[in-house]
Formats: C-alpha cells, structure tokens, sequence
C-alpha cells in the first residue's frame, strides 16, 4: 500500500504544497544567480529514473560555463561562483526538483538519479538501484553524501531498494534535515563538487 500508493500520493501533494510555500525563495534565488552566474539560472541533464528511463532533472545552476582556449569546461573549483557555493552549501540547488517529483519522474526519498553515462558501469547488484524512483535524498545521502565511496553509496541504495518503508522515510528525511542544517557532505575531500564514478575496481 506505501509502495504503489502512499508514497506517490504524498510525493505529489507534498511536492505541490512546498512550490507553493517556497515561491518567494524560488524568485529571490533565481535573480541573485541570474546576476552572480552571468544569466545561467537553471541547470538541466538527462538522467536515469526508475527502470532507467531518463528524464530531465532541474536543479539550480552553481557554476558557470568557462572554458578553456581548447573549448573544455574548466574544472569544478574554477566554475563555482560565490553564491553557487552558498547555494550547493544549504542544498536550496536542489529545489527545482520538486518539479520533477510532481511531475513523477523522481520521489522525496530514494537514490540519487546519476549520469547516464554510468549505467554501463553498474554490476548487477547496483543496477538495482533503478527497480525505483530516484529521490531528491536518500539513505547513501544521509550516511556520508559524497564522503564516502561510490560503492558504498551503491550499497546503501540497494539497502533502500530492499527496505523501503514509511518508517525508513521519515528516517531519513529527519535526517537529511539535520545533514542541511549541519551542511556535512557536501563536497569529496579534496574537491569541489565530487569525483565521477568510473567503474567498480577503480
């Protein structure tokens, strides 16, 4: 019943009643970055959902697009505006996903949804992680974000994927507000934004 029906239904009202309450957040976000990231306010990519089919995840853009004279972007550190740390830092980048909740692509709570470009990388234990919706956050979110390892964050989904309940959701989103407040884990040590997953074994 929470499964096929419970969660849905709360995704939707939940997700519909905080764009509301959070618009003006959403406006006063919106023109700051506009002006801090040279226009660049929203940031759009394919990523896999449930049962890998892709979708377009929204969250708001926190660098900027600079390249180098060859035409690469520059790395994360050098992209990373001062409000786009301000705003990765309190996680209000997350915010427009809300619209991809409502929309039903992702949930509150589940794995995160990663590139695309990592499917062909998973084992047959990680590919688990798709058998669901992804989330806004999660139980590997929770236990470390992007303090630990990719494998570790892929044995934490496919715990989520296994023992999802109502009890474990309200678990983790206590949780998560609590990682918020506390602002931990949000970067890899040593980087700026994280490391991209090549493979198991790497």
């Amino acid at each position: 019943m929470y499964k096929s029906f419970l969660k849905p239904f709360f995704d939707f009202i939940f997700s519909l009643l905080l764009i509301l309450i959070l618009s003006p957040i959403f406006v006063l976000i919106i023109i700051l970055l506009y002006f801090f990231n040279q226009k660049n306010v929203f940031f759009f990519q394919s990523r896999p959902g449930k049962n890998e089919k892709v979708f377009q995840i929204i969250k708001f853009k926190t660098m900027t697009d600079q390249k180098d004279e060859a035409g690469n972007l520059l790395p994360d550190e050098f992209r990373l505006t001062k409000m786009g740390k301000f705003v990765r830092k309190t996680s209000l980048d997350e915010l427009p996903q809300l619209f991809n909740v409502l929309k039903g692509d992702m949930s509150f709570i589940g794995p995160r949804p990663l590139l695309v470009s990592y499917l062909s990388l998973y084992n047959e234990e990680q590919k688990k992680r798709h058998l669901i919706k992804p989330g806004i956050t999660g139980w590997a979110q929770v236990n470390g974000r992007n303090t630990i390892t990719w494998e570790q964050k892929f044995i934490y989904d496919v715990y989520y994927v296994n023992n999802m309940s109502f009890l474990l959701d309200v678990k983790i989103l206590l949780m998560t507000i609590k990682k918020v407040i506390k602002s931990e884990g949000i970067n890899t040590a040593g980087q700026a934004t994280t490391v991209n997953f090549e493979g198991n074994g790497n």
